[in-house]
């Protein structure tokens, strides 16, 4: 009975006329992404999901034709609904949208119905210039690229871009910093306020010139500035989109938060607690976490959808529009599992315990349009190779194809405004085929693209020679505990190694040397790196201790820039020795 009395009065307002106006809570529904990376075809990924029954079961899912879908039907179940994002719409894209500067990914957005989008770091790869662009229509060309290849008139995202702790020169945001969304009439009116966030480092994993005249103020030194505004122009809650997040050690939709790590923890323990939603991304994982249990004073419901649409974030939040806060909120992540999907042999099985999205026809018929369109550019020539440059390894786990890549990492770096780098490292695992050129050395746009299709950017770092040599180490067996031996480094022209995997853990790199000269260990050599690599993945943690970070281009633009010129040869796969293999 109590708490009988106790709803009752929580949900009375007021009495107009000797009646009782009863104000209901107010439902709203948000449904939530981030990362998409203009990923319009189904990326042919799977989302590893427990079955009812025990085990589990690889589900294919993503494109953009099931995702506007799936999108639309969340969307249905609720009449007071919006939809946003966490950034990285763009950038990083595969051939199909980047061919055409990602214009397709953003008419995808609009055909989503997309509200609200934080900026990410990939949304500023080709400069703040080109983003505008995308934005607000227009086909100035800006890039080497020609805009409005397709579509002759471009009009841009019908979403709005937040970006509240980006400021141009004049001291302005870059965009809007916040929105706020009114659902609901009368008395049961609530609002609901968005705010647009960039992680603060973007600038050092994006290129200069994507970047100049910009600056980037803390997280949650922004946030909290606006919180008061917000609540005194009458949010009932706030909601937050952010371009950084962190990682979990359990599954896409776990509730327990176990594990949890990474960049945005700092963020998170120093947010005004009246934040309500915390939608976050950048990192490329899954996952739904009460941050209450790892915070108590900070309990956000903290929230990211992986990358490449492969899931949606359906978020529920219900507000009390009488005392104007949220009364209770949750999430799920949905996988967006289309009702076709093709692999490298054929048909992929689908799997009915999920739901099952068909393809919206419009969408579908823009991504169907853009491909015809990309087929023809695919083939253009991007550069010429006087020879093959093979992905068969050497007795040192060298490749032709890893160094050529190395080499154009390196050229693109090298000039100091680029980083002034000395050394560039690239793992195996990061170069994806070979480069065998057609008639007259010519070398195909989409080949690169099979190369290296992971749209990495590049990042010069200051490491010391230790540091390299401890990375270099790590390739074997007992480094770090692992048991076996990992994926290979390769380095950029005028650098070389030798090892001897005979020898104690730790002790396997006999030699490094530079130009000639050995490699000192206290000494600061700069070392370009995309950003995997720079972030110590692939088991390579002293990577991530460079400093002094400076971004720069795209793993493939660097290797289309130093192809592009005068025929080039193929080095010779020569900087690696393995001593161990001598008889």
């Amino acid at each position: 009975m109590r708490s009988t009395l106790a709803a009752a009065a929580l949900a009375l307002t007021c009495c107009l006329g000797g009646g009782t106006v009863w104000a209901k809570p107010v439902t709203v529904k948000i449904v939530a992404f981030n990362d998409f990376h203009g990923n319009l075809a189904p990326p042919r990924q799977s989302i590893t999901a427990p079955l009812p029954g025990g085990g589990t079961a690889a589900v294919p899912a993503g494109g953009a034709a099931y995702l506007v879908s799936a999108i639309k039907r969340l969307e249905a179940r609720s009449p007071n609904h919006v939809t946003v994002a966490a950034g990285d719409l763009i950038g990083a894209s595969p051939l199909l949208s980047a061919l055409f500067l990602d214009e397709p990914s953003i008419e995808a957005m609009n055909l989503a119905g997309l509200d609200f989008s934080a900026v990410g770091n990939h949304e500023l790869d080709r400069s703040r210039p080109e983003l505008q662009r995308l934005a607000h229509g227009g086909c100035q060309k800006l890039t080497t690229k020609q805009p409005c290849a397709v579509d002759k008139d471009f009009t841009g995202a019908n979403f709005h871009y937040l970006t509240a702790n980006i400021l141009t020169e004049t001291g302005a945001p870059l965009f809007d910093p916040y929105a706020i969304r009114t659902f609901g009439k009368g008395k049961g009116r609530v609002r609901v306020a968005f705010i647009g966030l960039t992680l603060k480092s973007a600038p050092e994993i994006v290129s200069p010139s994507g970047v100049a005249g910009l600056s980037f103020k803390d997280e949650a030194d922004t946030v909290n500035a606006l919180v008061p505004k917000l609540r005194k122009a009458g949010a009932d809650a706030i909601v937050l989109l952010i371009h950084q997040g962190g990682v979990t050690t359990v599954g896409y939709n776990d509730k327990s938060c176990a594990g949890f790590t990474g960049a945005i923890l700092p963020i998170l323990d120093r947010l005004d607690s009246r934040v309500d939603v915390v939608l976050s991304g950048h990192t490329h994982e899954a996952y739904v976490c009460d941050y209450g249990r790892i915070n108590p004073n900070k309990p956000f419901l903290l929230t990211s959808a992986g990358l490449n649409g492969k899931l949606l974030t359906d978020v529920t939040l219900t507000i009390d529009p009488a005392h104007h806060r949220v009364t209770g909120k949750r999430a799920d992540n949905v996988i967006v599992q289309g009702e076709a999907y093709t692999g490298n042999r054929g048909p992929v099985p689908l799997q009915p315990t999920f739901p099952v999205f068909p393809a919206d026809p419009a969408a579908a018929a823009l991504v169907a349009r853009y491909a015809a369109a990309a087929a023809p550019l695919a083939s253009q020539t991007a550069g010429h190779l006087t020879g093959a440059a093979t992905r068969v390894e050497t007795l040192g786990r060298e490749t032709v194809i890893g160094d050529l890549v190395a080499d154009a990492e390196l050229a693109a770096t090298r000039d100091t405004k680029m980083g002034g780098a000395q050394i560039a490292m690239i793992n195996a695992g990061g170069v994806r085929a070979e480069l065998i050129p057609g008639a007259g050395g010519a070398v195909a746009y989409d080949q690169l693209f099979t190369v290296q299709p992971f749209g990495d950017a590049l990042i010069v770092v200051s490491l010391t020679g230790r540091q390299i040599k401890d990375a270099l180490e790590a390739e074997f067996p007992g480094a770090n505990g692992q048991p076996g031996t990992i994926d290979s480094l390769m380095v950029s022209s005028g650098a070389r190694y030798s090892f001897d995997a005979a020898r104690p853990v730790g002790q396997r790199i006999v030699a490094l040397t530079l130009d000639g000269k050995p490699v000192e260990d206290a000494t600061a050599y700069r070392v370009t790196l995309n950003t995997f690599l720079a972030q110590g993945g692939g088991g390579f943690e002293a990577l991530a201790k460079g400093t002094q970070p400076l971004g720069g281009p795209q793993d493939i633009d660097a290797l289309q820039a130093y192809l592009s010129g005068a025929p080039v040869t193929p080095p010779t796969p020569d900087r690696v020795t393995n001593l161990s293999a001598r008889p």
